[in-house]
């Protein structure tokens, strides 16, 4: 009898440490980060629910409180990091009709694609006084190219390689497409203040007008190809012609053009 007893006191022990596991700690965030304090929200431990394939649901016993002097309503978006910085998921923190110096408490859900660190709040909606604190408005748009694959350059920043969702803001744009073996190419964007997301952009790339000579070495050539045979390959580069070696060439790309007239 003393042995069973000993066996549930270590099956309950296992589950209590099972259900610690999926719970973080807790966590206090001051908005905004610099300058003056708004709001102070405390988000309570994280407790998992069901889970769906790779998307775990999450709860949290929140509060807030209105450091500022006058009535808020605010919305914010709650952006979830893991431990590598890497953004998991996200949910949203709402509070209405708080007053100077009081505090609510409220339950916060969201979703994340795996186990939450830490936690990020960028208001979407604030009171009048207060938007100069939100970070600049932006939309997600959709970036193709023809054909697909190109690498992308957003106002010359690196940002993937097509098709690829970017998030841009209000003003004016440019996106530089590339992919070897074709004219690389520029294309002007400007977002309006009032467009919303959703929308999508394609640019047709452009042949090159010469082949392209990969080198084993990993050296690139834009050249014409003359002739080849099982041993070497005949370019004509910048004008002058080149009698290579075969074995030195890793790949090339051809491109198609009309038949020399007579």
């Amino acid at each position: 009898m003393v042995r069973c007893k000993l066996w549930i006191v270590c099956l309950l022990g296992l589950f209590l440490t099972a259900a610690e596991a999926k719970e973080t700690p807790g966590q206090t965030v001051v908005w905004p980060e610099n300058g003056q304090p708004i709001l102070r929200f405390v988000f309570g431990k994280f407790k998992e629910g069901p889970a769906y394939g790779r998307e775990h649901n999450y709860t949290c016993e929140t509060t807030a409180q209105n450091l500022w002097g006058k009535k808020i309503d605010a919305v914010f978006s709650l952006y979830l990091f893991d431990k590598s910085n890497v953004r998991i998921g996200e949910g949203f923190v709402q509070v209405s009709n708080v007053g100077p110096g009081e505090m609510i408490k409220f339950q916060t859900t969201f979703h994340a694609a795996g186990v939450p660190v830490t936690l990020k709040l960028v208001p979407q909606t604030l009171p009048p006084e207060l938007r100069a604190q939100a970070p600049p408005r932006s939309i997600g748009i959709t970036v193709n190219s023809v054909p697909q694959g190109a690498a992308l350059k957003v106002d010359g920043e690196d940002s993937g390689v097509t098709p690829k969702i970017v998030r841009v803001t209000p003003g004016k744009h440019v996106l530089e497409f590339s992919k070897e073996g074709f004219n690389s190419g520029k294309f002007p964007l400007e977002i309006g203040p009032d467009d919303a997301s959703g929308g999508s952009v394609s640019y047709e790339l452009g042949t090159l007008a010469h082949d392209t000579v990969e080198l084993r070495d990993g050296s690139v050539l834009v050249c014409d190809v003359e002739s080849m045979s099982a041993t070497e390959v005949v370019l004509r580069v910048g004008g002058a012609l080149e009698h290579m070696d075969r074995n030195k060439i890793k790949r090339m790309l051809l491109v198609e053009r009309d038949p020399p007239t007579r």
